[in-house]
């Protein structure tokens, strides 16, 4: 079974452990994951029996008209349960107050977002790889 929790109480980086970032070539380390959780505006949990997190969605938000979603992944043995579009649901209700809330996909998963309401947009980012693992941030 699994349970959502939307905040960090009791979470270490020992319960982030076990294949996040899956695909990424520098993935960060469960504390660099704990950082980016704790750097969040809004988060949801999705945690195991044991109390892991097996899944889990960001929000960076300035509180009045905006929001991104940059991070929403579950752990591969997890995935195809439902768990993700049951935190993007929750999320979404979190910002539900907001003007506008966008994320950014590969094209392979924007169906799955249209799923769950949204549109596809046209967007600009810039990525630098070599930082991809959080490791030069404090």
């Amino acid at each position: 079974m699994v349970t959502y929790k939307d905040n960090l109480d009791g979470i270490t980086s020992e319960l982030l452990q076990g294949g996040f970032f899956d695909g990424w070539p520098n993935t960060p380390s469960p504390q660099a994951h704990l950082r980016i959780l704790q750097g969040s505006d809004a988060l949801v949990l999705a945690l195991g029996e044991d109390g892991r997190v097996v899944g889990y969605i960001t929000a960076i938000s300035d509180g009045v008209s905006c929001a991104y979603i940059p991070h929403l992944e579950v752990l591969p043995a997890y995935r195809g349960k439902g768990i993700g579009k049951e935190l993007v649901r929750r999320m979404l209700a979190k910002l539900d107050y907001l003007y506008m809330v966008d994320l950014l996909c590969d094209p392979d998963v924007q169906p799955f977002y249209e799923s769950l309401g949204m549109q596809r947009a046209t967007g600009m980012a810039l990525r630098n790889y070599d930082r991809q693992n959080c490791a030069g941030v404090g």
